[in-house]
């Protein structure tokens, strides 16, 4: 099938296929004597793979590791290894989230928890010098 039509099957622009084609991950089959690329129907579900993996958090570079040439040789070991890291990635990312939401909580909190006669500028201070960026005095 030509590009136009793998495009269309894919939801992908011609354009973002060229690029996945350019950085190996999606190869044509052979060239027209018109110069037009002919592409496998694999292509399809080979660029669905690479949409869904990207969506997932991949790279590129870590989805072209373990991108076999064919579909029916992939790389079983280094697959499930990949997907694991991803996934401890991820749970480092979401513990670190949770931290930095409980720190924007707690800035939030000091900050409405002002003094009702203090004002701005002495608020930021005292908050300041509560978190020991700034000397008591």
């Amino acid at each position: 099938m030509k590009i136009g039509e793998l495009a269309k099957r894919s939801g992908l622009s011609a354009a973002t296929i060229r690029f996945y084609e350019s950085k190996g991950l999606i190869t044509a089959v052979s060239r027209k004597a018109n110069g037009y690329r002919e592409y496998p129907l694999e292509a399809v579900a080979v660029l669905a793979i690479i949409a869904n993996a990207q969506q997932t958090g991949f790279t590129l570079e870590e989805i072209r590791q373990v991108m076999p040439g064919n579909l029916s040789n992939w790389k079983h070991e280094e697959l499930v290894g990949m997907l694991k890291k991803k996934v401890a990635d991820m749970e480092a990312m979401e513990l670190k989230l949770a931290q930095s939401k409980l720190q924007l909580q707690n800035m939030i909190q000091l900050i409405e928890g002002k003094p009702e006669n203090m004002d701005c500028d002495d608020n930021a201070n005292r908050i300041l010098k509560g978190m020991g960026i700034l000397k008591a005095g």
